[in-house]
């Protein structure tokens, strides 16, 4: 058994922890919205048809903003079209995922879906095939309260009072080659300036979102922030992280070292944005939506899942139906760790997705919802993370990466509400061989008493929550011991853990 020792001091906060940390992704992709929180018909069916389980389980979840179509999604997304009578709404083709749009679900439908689900819209404009105009139509349509066409057209579609939508994404990916409507840097930069302004013309209070890159291994990233906030330093209040984690041909140690590459990614996005706000001597700084992050085999996708061909235009196929595993929800959990370490910038973060499609949620056509394993690392963080995230002096054994080099064992952050007395601590145990012995100093708390305790670990790492065993992997009670201060805890290998405490 090896050892390791952390120190909690509320002395040392991040940052606030902003419950947009805590924020999903519905995209309308494979069964997301169509059987996934949608089936009419089904015995769990509300009168809308939306599903009363995954209600249940999405506020489980404890989701705050939810951002909404896409994704990919959007760049072909005609807002028009997902408003007004169902029976008069077109069937588009869908050239992001292959597939045929009933457009059966659309914004109204889906703002009630939030007010049910106790979470917040967060729209994104689509800057793909369509550009100002159309972004100035739907936040209008969206905001205005009444007296303008769009307003009253909204009204008259059964909703009087505005959709109050405060926060918008200008765009997604449009650094991506895969992205219709596919940018350089320079011409996305001006659109998302131009787009901006306007907006901001129209409703001052919103905030605005530009697109990053769609991951640290983009060959224009760095470069990509740069010229892009050379153009919408002074229009936008966030700029956007996108990043998927999946285990490569068996190399466990890396994949479970991924927060590493989270680490850098948002320093590194960080560091553009104020080298940029600083070339422009502007006290202002960019902080960091970090609105689509998951763990995605996305080597499954290419491989397995495409749909292709003129005349095959299926409406909700099952795509990026990851199944995930006892190890997949480790390294998830060590996702949220890096992103409450980085509470001071990173403002909002969106899981992608929520049911079906990469989700901590599944379901079966009229059958039974179920969580997957990754549910419930944020389900419990969400829940436990309150006041300010606290950064920690960890002293640990360091485990050896192809991809990262040495990285510690265990990495870990906590949390601290100096009004309420509550602390957090969420730990994660990178290595594969012998469980450790930690020893937290828990003395700059105070008197505190342990009120939690949670481990996920399974003698299978490979082990998966399933239609046929949907309760496999679970969360169990971790036996502490708490004496003069020190909060002693033994974590398996190949674990994340959580544990709450407060004043006595």
């Amino acid at each position: 058994m090896t050892a390791a020792r952390l120190t909690v001091d509320p002395r040392f906060p991040i940052g606030a922890v902003r419950r947009r940390l805590f924020g999903g992704f519905v995209e309308h992709l494979g069964r997301h919205v169509y059987d996934g929180i949608y089936e009419p018909g089904h015995p769990e069916a509300d009168d809308q048809g939306f599903r009363r389980d995954v209600l249940e389980l999405v506020r489980e979840l404890g989701v705050s903003t939810i951002r909404y179509p896409g994704g990919n999604f959007v760049s072909g997304f005609r807002w028009e079209d997902s408003v007004g009578p169902r029976e008069q709404r077109p069937r588009r083709l869908d050239l992001a995922w292959h597939s045929t749009e009933t457009n059966e679900i659309g914004l109204h439908e889906f703002s009630d879906w939030l007010d049910k689900a106790g979470s917040d819209l967060m729209l994104a404009v689509n800057l793909g095939t369509r550009g100002v105009l159309e972004a100035l139509d739907l936040l209008e349509y969206s905001n205005v309260p009444g007296g303008t066409t769009l307003s009253q057209q909204r009204i008259d579609n059964g909703r009087a009072e505005p959709f109050g939508v405060q926060v918008w994404c200008l765009g997604n990916e449009m650094d991506g080659p895969w992205q219709l409507g596919h940018r350089s840097a320079d011409d996305y930069g001006k659109i998302a300036s131009q787009t901006a302004k306007g907006m901001r013309q129209l409703d001052p209070s919103i905030e605005l979102v530009v697109c990053g890159s769609s991951g640290a291994q983009m060959p224009t990233f760095g470069e990509w922030e740069r010229v892009v906030l050379e153009h919408t330093y002074d229009d936008v209040d966030m700029i956007s992280c996108h990043a998927y984690y999946q285990e490569h041909d068996g190399d466990i140690d890396s994949f479970l070292a991924s927060s590493v590459d989270t680490d850098r990614f948002i320093e590194a996005v960080v560091a553009t944005a104020d080298h940029v706000g600083a070339v422009r001597g502007s006290a202002k700084k960019i902080d960091i939506s970090f609105d689509e992050w998951n763990i995605w085999y996305q080597t499954r996708f290419h491989d397995v899942d495409q749909i292709t061909g003129v005349e095959n235009w299926p409406v909700a196929p099952r795509l990026l139906e990851d199944v995930y595993s006892a190890l997949d929800a480790v390294v998830f959990g060590s996702l949220l760790i890096s992103l409450l370490k980085h509470a001071d910038r990173v403002a909002s973060a969106s899981l992608a997705q929520l049911v079906n499609v990469i989700a901590p949620i599944m379901t079966e056509p009229g059958g039974p919802s179920w969580r997957q394993t990754t549910f419930f690392p944020f389900a419990i963080t969400s829940r436990l993370a309150q006041g300010d995230a606290v950064r920690l002096q960890v002293e640990s054994p360091l485990i050896e990466t192809e991809k990262f080099g040495a990285v510690p064992a265990v990495d870990a952050v906590a949390t601290h509400d100096a009004e309420t007395g509550a602390s957090a601590i969420f730990l994660v145990h990178r290595g594969r061989g012998d469980a450790v012995e930690l020893q937290i100093d828990v003395a700059g708390l105070g008197d505190v008493e342990i009120v939690e305790a949670h481990v996920l670990h399974d003698d299978d790492p490979y082990a998966r929550n399933t239609l046929e065993d949907p309760e496999r992997v679970q969360p169990r009670t971790l036996e502490t011991r708490l004496a003069d201060g020190i909060l002693h805890v033994t974590l398996p290998p190949i674990a994340w853990a959580a544990l709450s405490l407060r004043r006595a």
